[in-house]
């Protein structure tokens, strides 16, 4: 893989514009099946309580992981 300089504030604004972007497609599949936490979702799709939820759990789960790792980036570099 190839690295490249990037500045400190662009890498910033490029993590936050893909966190409020996943925080906005998150929001998006709750609403859709009138739950506020992704977790009471995430089981109640698991354990068949909504049926026909099964491929929103899936991409509201790796939406989730998404969010996940750019936080551990953010971190790791201390961009705050």
């Amino acid at each position: 893989m190839t690295s490249i300089p990037v500045e400190k504030e662009l890498l910033k604004e490029l993590i936050d514009f893909k966190l409020s972007f996943l925080h906005d497609e998150i929001d998006k599949i709750l609403n859709i099946w009138n739950y506020e936490e992704s977790s009471k979702f995430l089981q109640d799709a698991r354990d068949g309580t909504i049926e026909e939820a099964e491929d929103d759990a899936i991409t509201l789960r790796q939406f989730l992981h998404e969010r996940d790792e750019l936080l551990t980036v953010k971190l790791k570099l201390n961009i705050n």
